[in-house]
């Protein structure tokens, strides 16, 4: 691993003294707004390759917060970003490399050093694939992959929000796969073969079928579960969501400087003796993300999540949220300024939690039902 991001500082530092060259803003890293990429990436001929672009975000996080889980503190700093992107969009094949250090910020969990948390998930290439380009219509990627699950993607800077919500917290983030893309008018597909929840076990098929009704509102369908047990764990594989199934209904209005996303979902983890999966459980959740820009350089985001999970202590069901039986709400807000590649936004965010188990909770004893986080990042995109 050392020699891989030695290399890969190595080729990003040859690309940034390149002569910078005009492009459009690139489609990859996915980026919802408010935080807008670099519409004049670097980019270099790299001959046999085509075009190779440059791009990236360092950026910083100070937060604060009431009731922080054991081990967690009320106040504290850290690097939330700084992360390279090298990538090529044309050709029959392409390829796209993400690397460097993250913070993964989530509510209603205690928070994680971006040194350990890098180490401990996806390591300092978080998304790395080749894509093959047979046709406009058709494409084929393989490597490190995003999950087709869920309206949040995985790093801070890509979201309307800083911190991700409760909805992500079941979601898988990151995994390693086959992935076949189809667009034709108003539809577009995607069937993956992955890992799951980054298990290193090829058991998982997702899907994500999207209807553009208009030029201002798609409807999205995502589907996905794994097909045998698994008993792989570690920090970023859960052993009950890596052999669980999960399900998002989503659709999307833009019009004008206004975005608004509601979505449904819900997953379920079934009963196995063989895995020690007692009983059933599920959750249950619903959401609303949205963002509305005043100018170009200033929005404000919205976001309010409401999620359930079934079962109860009595009857074995495992915990996936604050206990079995559980439910919790919560409620964000972030403006954000952006001028130019410089970006600075604040966030206040309010969890509550309710029909908890004792120890599952919030704070240091697992007992507390609320938590309040006040958060800023600053940081460049380039």
């Amino acid at each position: 691993m050392t020699y891989l991001k030695t290399a890969l500082c190595a080729t990003a530092g040859a690309l940034m003294f390149a002569s910078a060259a005009m492009a459009d803003p690139l489609a990859s890293p996915a980026m919802t707004g408010p935080v807008l990429a670099n519409p004049n990436p670097i980019s270099v001929d790299a001959g046999p390759l085509g075009q190779v672009y440059v791009s990236g975000v360092v950026s910083g996080v100070a937060m604060a917060q009431s009731n922080p889980a054991f081990g967690d503190h009320k106040t504290q700093a850290d690097i939330s970003n700084g992360q390279v992107v090298i990538q090529t969009t044309e050709g029959p094949i392409q390829f796209y490399v993400q690397a460097g250090i993250y913070s993964l910020p989530s509510l209603g969990l205690g928070y994680m050093k971006s040194d350990k948390i890098t180490d401990a998930t996806f390591g300092a290439v978080p998304n790395a694939y080749v894509k093959i380009v047979p046709s406009d219509n058709v494409s084929v990627m393989i490597g490190k992959l995003p999950t087709l699950v869920g309206a949040e993607y995985t790093f801070t800077f890509q979201n309307m929000n800083i911190v991700r919500g409760l909805l992500w917290n079941q979601e898988p983030a990151v995994s390693q796969g086959v992935q076949f893309n189809f667009a034709s008018g108003p539809i577009s597909a995607s069937v993956a073969w992955t890992d799951g929840y980054y298990s290193e076990k090829a058991n998982w098929i997702s899907g994500l079928l999207t209807y553009t009704v208009s030029p201002s509102d798609s409807v999205s369908v995502v589907a996905a579960a794994s097909t045998s047990d698994n008993s792989h764990s570690s920090f970023a594989t859960s052993p009950l969501l890596n052999n669980s199934e999960i399900y998002n209904l989503l659709y999307t209005h833009n019009s004008g400087g206004l975005t608004i996303t509601p979505y449904l979902q819900y997953s379920r983890v079934s009963e196995d003796a063989g895995l020690g999966i007692p009983a059933d459980s599920a959750t249950f959740g619903a959401a609303v993300l949205g963002k509305y820009a005043f100018s170009d350089e200033f929005s404000l985001a919205a976001r309010a999540e409401y999620i359930k999970s079934t079962g109860s202590v009595a009857k074995g069901t495992p915990n996936l949220l604050y206990g079995p039986g559980s439910k919790a709400w919560s409620l964000t807000v972030t403006p954000t300024y952006q001028k130019g590649v410089f970006f600075l936004r604040g966030e206040a965010s309010y969890v509550q939690v309710l029909d908890s188990t004792p120890g599952f909770a919030l704070g240091d004893s697992g007992t507390d039902k609320s938590q309040f986080r006040a958060i800023a990042e600053a940081g460049f995109v380039f």
